[in-house]
């Protein structure tokens, strides 16, 4: 093979080469000397009786050696004994040189090292080149791409166009184990031809076969694939499914590279029961950002959702199905950047039924916005689809636009002032519709006094104003607020206290936080307004101590109200626990606007806490609760359980909600539920994993579910084997619950993936 395009054009290509035949063990290293230096200056040049000289070339050809022969008859060089060549940046190294000089043959044997003034490096026992040192053919050679992915053939021949190998095997995969000991790669492509185009950086392949673990498994009369950090054209690792619903499902993505900043997917996707479905997925990177837009089209069968307390539905023959989705962000400017996300299905099944997500609301939101130091400004939009089987899609609302602005003033009464601006407009097609605007300003003073007590002292005053039509479209009468335009003022100060104590205890380190916190308003007209964004409320840990414990604005805790509690930790070597519990004391008559059930409706609130335990990185408990404030009864009981190492481990989680709130408010549902999940590593590539979910609400905590007591949901079970460019594995998953023509049932999903082919 002629090295001239391997030593010219391939910036980042090393050629090995190997005596041993085209086994597995020929895609190994060979050891070999360290590559010659390049010489300062020459040293033989320019004498024609000189046998290190070449005054017939436009350029010498420099060499040193232990031992040189010079036949002048024949004009034959013979050097030995750590023999180094250099001409025009090409270098040569070798036990022995015979250099032609009538032919301009170069034969190197022994510990042979060639490189290109790139820095590409050729090894082997025997090479023959010109004495351009540029040229050249080889056997049993061994190809070492930039990434690491390997050639290797019986004999290589170069020509204008490329590299052609003949009998040869391609793989991306390590070759040596841990211990830097030879090892058969995960898999590997063997072919008659082998032919790598370095301009294209791409390999392309006659009469070959994909070899899983030794054993040949996949013909591939014609196929190529990329090398290097580009992308290119050609198809991708199918996807393997079978389903009692759907049936037997193939899939076989075709990746379309139209530059190397942007690229389209197109993946048909055929079913043994159902029509074929077209996918597709066209990605972007600019100067500026990058976006994504991703559909699927097809027509089958539908059957809509059922809804509660109403006839089943009926089903419509051979209609059009289909998703869409798109996210993107921009940056157009210093501080001003744009993005935005899109998703529309075409029914509330279809993502279910062919597996796509399980999301039961799709939202798409766009925003403009513009951030510094002491400034944020932007106009945001929302609309949200529901896939819910007992929500209507009219009740839904659409946000367009919120338009937010604030700004922060420091050293304002030694404290920092930040004023904001707001205003949004709420729609629905068979709903209430709200409009709101209001300005707040909030000023913060924090001080550390003399015995070490953290003192913050905080003022809030906002006005509002709103304006509500269709109000007696809204089921629940306390969202609603009154019809027309409405005015509301909100003022609160509050004063909060923190004294944390440090010491040492069980060879840690112990701290003890005490807090206390008053927080003074007046009375507000909280329910003559609508409520939008301040429904789903719950008093826990996170929102204790909070100024306003309603997550929006449209609700804000008046009234006057005592919060105390503790913070605590211990932290040992190895070992760490963390809590905090508290409770709070209104002064006031008991606030129509908080619902019963929430926590702090009483003048006396609920008891809420949260504890979390670490063990080094083996062991994670969080544990959150909320004490009814009479009998000390769990109406908040959440745990979440993390044991195990990275490769085997086991999740556990469980929720109880039990509020006893009127079933009238639908964002404030009680419910059930047990969560399991877990990885088995086997070895050290194989593994097992599972997982499971258990709906464990009864009719009582909720009426209007579909479940009543123990009811699973989803489980799933399988094996895989992974390593560093092979993911192969079986997932048995089971659906429990039937929505429309989103049936329960069994699916398996077949996992063949080779990494580094391509990109």
């Amino acid at each position: 093979m002629r090295f001239r395009a391997l030593l010219e054009s391939c910036a980042t290509l090393a050629v090995l080469v190997a005596p041993a035949p085209l086994l597995a063990q020929s895609l190994q290293d060979r050891a070999s000397l360290p590559a010659p230096p390049e010489p300062a200056t020459p040293d033989r040049a320019g004498n024609p009786e000189d046998p290190g000289s070449a005054s017939d070339t436009a350029h010498p050809v420099s060499f040193s050696a232990d031992e040189v022969d010079y036949d002048t008859e024949k004009d034959i060089i013979v050097a030995t004994g750590d023999v180094r060549m250099y001409r025009e940046g090409n270098r040569l190294r070798a036990d022995r040189v015979v250099w032609n000089r009538n032919t301009g043959q170069v034969v190197a044997n022994g510990n042979v090292v060639v490189i290109n003034p790139r820095g590409d490096t050729a090894y082997g026992d025997e090479i023959t080149l010109t004495d351009t040192l540029k040229d050249g053919v080889v056997d049993n050679m061994l190809v070492v791409l930039d990434r690491g992915a390997r050639l290797a053939a019986e004999q290589g021949r170069r020509d204008e166009s490329g590299i052609t190998l003949t009998n040869a095997a391609f793989t991306p995969c390590a070759v040596v184990d841990s211990g830097n000991c030879p090892k058969q790669p995960s898999w590997k492509i063997s072919a008659v031809r082998i032919f790598y185009n370095p301009e294209k950086k791409r390999v392309y392949y006659k009469g070959a076969q994909i070899s899983v673990f030794g054993v040949a498994t996949i013909p591939l009369p014609a196929f190529s694939n990329p090398v290097g950090n580009g992308t290119n054209t050609g198809l991708l690792a199918p996807d393997i499914r079978f389903g009692v619903v759907n049936g037997f499902e193939y899939a076989q993505p075709y990746y379309i590279s139209i530059s190397e900043n942007r690229g389209l997917k197109i993946t048909p996707r055929f079913f043994s029961r159902l029509l074929p479905m077209a996918q597709a997925e066209y990605t972007a990177l600019t100067s500026s950002g990058a976006y994504r837009i991703a559909g699927y089209a097809t027509a089958s069968d539908r059957t809509d959702a059922e809804l509660f307390g109403e006839a089943p539905p009926r089903t419509v023959n051979n209609v059009f199905r289909g998703y869409l989705e798109g996210s993107g962000r921009f940056i157009l400017g210093e501080n001003w950047s744009a993005s935005g996300s899109f998703r529309v299905a075409s029914d509330r099944t279809f993502l279910r039924r062919y597996d796509i997500s399980r999301d039961d609301l799709l939202r798409s939101t766009m925003r403009v916005d513009r951030i510094d130091t002491d400034s944020y400004f932007a106009i945001t939009g929302w609309a949200v689809q529901t896939l819910r089987i007992n929500d209507r899609q009219g009740l839904q609302p659409v946000a367009l636009p919120e338009i937010d602005y604030r700004r922060r003033f420091r050293g304002v009464l030694t404290g920092v002032l930040e004023l904001q601006a707001n205003t949004i407009a709420i729609s629905r097609s068979s709903g209430q519709d709200t409009q709101r605007a209001f300005v707040s300003g909030k000023w913060d003073m924090r001080r550390v006094l003399p015995w070490g007590q953290e003192l913050t002292l905080t003022g809030y005053l906002r006005g509002d104003l709103y304006n509500a039509v269709q109000t007696e479209l809204t089921t629940v009468a306390s969202y609603r607020g009154n019809r027309g335009v409405t005015v509301r003022g909100i003022a609160a100060f509050a004063v909060d206290v923190k004294w944390p104590f440090i010491g040492r205890a069980l060879g840690g380190a112990l701290r003890v936080t005490p807090r206390a916190q008053l927080v003074a308003s007046p009375k507000i007209a909280n329910l003559l307004v609508p409520n939008e964004d301040s429904r789903a409320v719950d008093l826990e840990d996170s929102n204790l101590f909070a100024l306003n414990r309603f997550p929006g604005y449209d609700r804000f805790g008046g009234t006057t109200r005592f919060v105390y509690g503790v913070d605590w930790g211990l932290t040992l070597p190895d070992f760490t626990i963390t809590g905090n519990i508290g409770q709070s004391y209104r002064f006031s008559s008991l606030p129509e606007f908080v619902p019963v059930g929430t926590g702090f409706s009483d003048s006396l609130s609920d008891i809420v806490g949260r504890t979390e335990i670490r063990f080094q990185d083996l062991l994670a408990v969080t544990h959150r609760f909320r004490l009814d404030k009479d009998n000390f009864g769990f109406r908040r009981n959440e745990l979440d359980l993390t044991v195990g190492t990275r490769g085997s481990y086991l999740l556990l989680g469980y929720l109880r909600l039990n509020r006893q709130i009127t079933p009238t408010l639908e964002d404030l549902r009680d419910r059930e539920e047990v969560r399991a999940g877990g990885r088995l590593q086997i070895t050290r590539f194989w593994s097992v994993f599972g997982s499971g979910v258990i709906d464990l609400t009864t009719r009582r905590a909720d009426p209007r579910s579909l479940t009543d007591g123990f009811s699973p949901v989803r489980h799933r079970a399988g094996v895989t084997y992974e390593d560093d460019c092979l993911r192969l594995g079986i997932t048995w998953r089971r659906d429990y619950q039937d929505t429309g023509d989103a049936r329960s049932g069994d699916a398996f999903l077949l996992t063949l993936s080779f990494k580094n082919l391509g990109r």
